[in-house]
C-alpha cells in the first residue's frame, strides 16, 4: 500500500472492489509481494496491465521478458501526462480541510 511512500487516496479494498466489477475482469486480487512473476505463480493470469511509463525502461523490459517466458501478455495503458496525481492530492486535501473547517465552525456557532 505504501509502495510509493504515501497512502493512496482510494483505499486498497475499494480499488479491489472497483476492478472486480469490470466486466472483462475474471478475478481481482491484492498483490502482496513486489515480484509480479511470484504473484503469477500463486494466481496465474494471461495478461498484466501497466502504465506506459514503464515501456522501454529497464523495469518494463525485464517485466516483458519475464512474462514472455511464461506466456503472459504485457498491455500498457496510456500514461496520463496531463493528470498530475500531486495536483489531485492537493485539491482533495483542500476540500477535506475546507469541510473540516466548516464542520468545526458549525459546531462552535
Amino acid at each position: 500500500e505504501l509502495a510509493k511512500g504515501r497512502k493512496p487516496i482510494v483505499p486498497e479494498i475499494e480499488r479491489l472492489e472497483i476492478v472486480s466489477h469490470i466486466s472483462y475482469v475474471d478475478q481481482a486480487i491484492i498483490e502482496v509481494v513486489p515480484d509480479k512473476v511470484e504473484t503469477w505463480r500463486s494466481t496465474p493470469f494471461d495478461v498484466i496491465f501497466k502504465g506506459d511509463d514503464w515501456r522501454g525502461t529497464p523495469k518494463g523490459e525485464r517485466l516483458e521478458a519475464d512474462f514472455a517466458a511464461v506466456g503472459v501478455e504485457v498491455v500498457y495503458f496510456p500514461y496520463t501526462a496531463h493528470t498530475s496525481s500531486t495536483l489531485l492530492r492537493r485539491a482533495l486535501h483542500a476540500v477535506v480541510v475546507a469541510k473540516e473547517r466548516e464542520h468545526v465552525g458549525g459546531r462552535s456557532a
